[in-house]
């Protein structure tokens, strides 16, 4: 991150593109080895080891910043440890020259002997990642094998039990220790014996086809609806029909005899309800010439009451006859149906006609269903532009004017669990400007690093972006830029870093894209401060982060 006066390259406070280079620092706990004696000025006069981010005090000692931050916390008044001077945390500022100088000191690797390499301190985490001597965990998912890093791809290709195998079956990589099982279970290709032993070996995607004609496989007898229970393998088939070919002729005769006698009995019965047809309608003819003779017998019979009875009782024998009558036709037609198809023709007529009326539907659904996702198209279009004219009316109510920018970060948990996994490594505060015609600017966190601090510290830069003015405005961007983590508590303990813009830098000139590349802090805040339970930098999940552009000197349209 850039500082206000110009710093030295080596500095930690010199800006760094998020994108590319790595700020010099050192881990503080570290055992290091010097190649030259430690000498007292470089070491804290509080915890007694090399300087980290060293800070003088006005009685003329150095402190780390973390050093000067505990005895803050331990005493309302702060004492110099040395000469018990009370320490005015108002005359206390960072020493970059000597951090520079600490940053240069030559240090051996803790490798050593194995390696032989002397680096300046500021640049040790960087020879570690790359030090062949160093030993790493394997990559294989699995494995927890630790490597020396100049083994690890010998390791990875020859001796790992979790690299990926081909398989010899079916050429598909299997992890080593997994192949065996990949090879009885999985594998479609793995060669496995027939199960009716009929000793063939078969590739088991083809077991089922194999088994369809295996000549061992037990089978029925084709003649089995005619009465054959034999089973019998398949290859042995025909011989059995060849040798059988009697009983089978035998027992399709007796079938067909049997089949002959129902159809017999059938006719026979049909003929008896013919005939008993027959009988009924001459007993009706009977009863109707009974009934004309009562007829004309009552219109010369004064007797009614006689008449009348004699009526009543033709007329219900009658009407019996009748429904007898009635029952023999419809058991007639009944059995008659069963050697007749006529129904048949008339269901499957009923069902050529259902079909072709579900057909008319179905094209009618087709047609209604285009309309429909036409409908449902226009309604996606709407909604998309409804979403984009709220984002923009939100964005416009958060938006400010005065070089100024309030981010407050919500669902902290959740965000950096994102950036962890990958899911999402950064986000981008709302854009706000140095006027109402100025700079179009932004700010990107992540939460979980980014460069040298990844995995340890937030990153936050500051981002200058492309705006609808830009052709009015001064390139490159020359301003004073203060990033800063607000302290929740009140107390204002904010975390500060300030850097100027450098006009050399691609980061401030005129954007071609939407953005510039980010410039800012990729060290701003450990975890171990910002999580810590003692502090109030995160409250309800959230945390506010602040960035202040100095307008002094800055011309407005």
């Amino acid at each position: 991150m850039a500082c206000d006066e110009p710093a030295a390259p080596s500095s930690i406070f010199t800006r760094q593109n998020s994108a590319s280079a790595v700020s010099l620092d050192f881990e503080p706990d570290a055992d290091y080895k010097f190649v030259e004696t430690l000498e007292d000025r470089y070491k804290c006069a509080y915890c007694h080891l090399v300087l980290r981010n060293p800070h003088q005090t006005g009685c003329g000692h150095r402190f780390c910043q973390q050093c000067i931050l505990s005895l803050r916390e331990l005493n309302a008044v702060p004492t110099c440890p040395v000469d018990k001077e009370a320490i005015k945390m108002h005359e206390v500022f960072k020493d970059n020259c000597c951090k520079r100088e600490v940053l240069n000191l030559h240090v051996f690797c803790k490798n050593i002997p194995d390696c032989s390499s002397k680096i300046i301190l500021g640049r040790y985490q960087e020879h570690l990642q790359q030090c062949l001597f160093e030993s790493v965990q394997c990559t294989n998912d699995g494995c927890c094998d630790q490597i020396l890093r100049k083994d690890l791809k010998e390791h990875l290709s020859r001796h790992c039990k979790f690299r990926e195998e081909m398989c010899q079956y079916c050429n598909k990589y299997v992890v080593l220790i997994n192949i065996k099982n990949h090879e009885k279970n999985d594998c479609p290709d793995y060669p496995v014996p027939c199960l009716q032993n009929c000793s063939q070996i078969i590739l088991k995607k083809e077991i089922e086809k194999h088994h369809a004609v295996c000549p061992e496989a037990e089978v029925d007898c084709p003649y089995k609806q005619y009465g054959c229970l034999v089973k019998v393998k398949r290859g042995k088939l025909a011989e059995h029909e060849n040798s059988a070919l009697r009983e089978h002729m035998l027992q399709i005769l007796d079938k067909n005899s049997q089949l002959e006698e129902q159809i017999s009995d059938l006719y026979k019965s049909l003929e008896c309800k013919e005939i008993k047809i027959q009988q009924l309608a001459e007993a009706i003819k009977k009863c109707e010439k009974e009934f004309r003779q009562f007829t004309q017998l009552f219109g010369k019979n004064s007797n009614l009451m006689v008449s009348t009875q004699a009526l009543a009782s033709h007329l219900d024998k009658s009407a019996r006859l009748e429904s007898q009558v009635k029952q023999l036709i419809q058991m007639a037609n009944q059995q008659q149906s069963k050697l007749d198809l006529r129904p048949l023709f008339d269901t499957i007529e009923n069902v050529k006609q259902k079909i072709a009326l579900m057909e008319t539907y179905d094209q009618r659904l087709v047609v209604l269903e285009g309309q429909s996702s036409k409908h449902d198209l226009q309604i996606n279009i709407h909604k998309v532009q409804l979403n984009k004219n709220e984002e923009r009316f939100k964005l416009l109510e958060g938006t400010c004017y005065n070089g100024k920018l309030i981010w407050k970060i919500t669902d902290y948990k959740m965000k950096k669990k994102e950036a962890v996994e990958g899911r999402v490594l950064s986000i981008f505060s709302q854009p706000f400007y140095t006027s109402r015609c100025g700079y179009r600017l932004c700010a990107r966190a992540y939460l979980n690093g980014d460069g040298s601090g990844k995995g340890t510290h937030v990153s936050l830069y500051f981002v200058v972006m492309r705006g609808e003015f830009d052709s009015l405005l001064l390139w490159p961007f020359k301003q004073k830029v203060t990033l800063m983590l607000l302290d929740q508590s009140g107390k204002k303990n904010h975390i500060v870093e300030v850097f100027r813009a450098d006009p050399n830098s691609s980061s401030f000139k005129r954007p071609d894209g939407e953005m510039n590349i980010a410039s800012g802090c990729p060290r701003f805040v450990p975890h171990t401060v910002l999580e810590n339970t003692k502090n109030t930098y995160i409250r309800d999940d959230t945390l506010f982060l602040k960035v202040v552009v100095d307008l002094t000197d800055l011309e407005e349209l």
